[in-house]
């Protein structure tokens, strides 16, 4: 069983390493974690709370540096 964290990613980040994070827990590619993240964005905002939300909450990811 492997030990899968959720946490921003310190080498495939662009703003804080979130969409980085989530792309390599769900190991898909980030780019499509980043568009989506932008859809909802423009759908009323709720992308840019979630973003900061999970910014400030997800832990750095320190094994990876």
């Amino acid at each position: 069983m492997t030990d899968k964290r959720l946490t921003k990613s310190t080498a495939d980040k662009k703003i804080d390493g979130v969409c980085g994070g989530i792309a390599q827990y769900f190991d898909v590619d980030s780019t499509l974690v980043r568009v989506a993240w932008i859809i909802f964005a423009c759908i009323g905002g709720s992308g840019m709370l979630a973003y900061i939300l999970a910014a400030v909450i997800m832990p750095r990811d320190i094994t990876r540096i």
